[in-house]
């Protein structure tokens, strides 16, 4: 698998995943899940998660993905689950910096943003234990390694 190109903003180009490696990863969540369901991915730019993490977090900084669970009236059937907003020059940069593969850390994101539309967190230490060990389990289904081994 490889990375293509994607323009942000007409300004810069970064490396993305295409939609079948997207595809993949979700379908890898959904698998353990059991229940199908659809997520929507939006590639963004540092300026559009900053914004959209201090609209929505009130924090006045960039985040590497930002998950928007869907909140439909009760009795509403719907697919998809939420949206996901990941920021490719963070992915990108934060790859590089803990010497990792840009492509397994855009799995692990994907991956780390959908389960939180379904409702995991990392808030309290044994929340976040369970996530990544989760996160961990996934990930080897698809020959990643751990992302939280030095």
């Amino acid at each position: 698998m490889k990375l293509i190109p994607v323009l942000l903003n007409n300004e810069t180009v970064y490396e993305s995943p295409s939609l079948e490696q997207f595809d993949l990863w979700v379908e890898t969540v959904i698998e353990m899940h059991g229940e199908f369901f659809q997520v929507s991915i939006e590639i963004v730019d540092e300026k559009l998660s900053q914004e959209l993490n201090k609209t929505y977090r009130n924090q006045n900084k960039p985040t590497n993905v930002l998950s928007f669970s869907l909140d439909l009236p009760e009795g509403v059937e719907e697919d998809l689950i939420g949206d996901l907003a990941i920021c490719a020059p963070l992915v990108e940069a934060e790859a590089q910096s803990q010497g990792k593969s840009i492509l397994q850390h855009w799995a692990h994101l994907t991956i780390h943003g959908v389960l939180h539309l379904l409702g995991y967190d990392h808030i309290e230490d044994e929340q976040a234990e369970e996530m990544e060990q989760l996160e961990i389990k996934l990930l080897k289904r698809l020959e990643i390694p751990n992302p939280y081994e030095d």
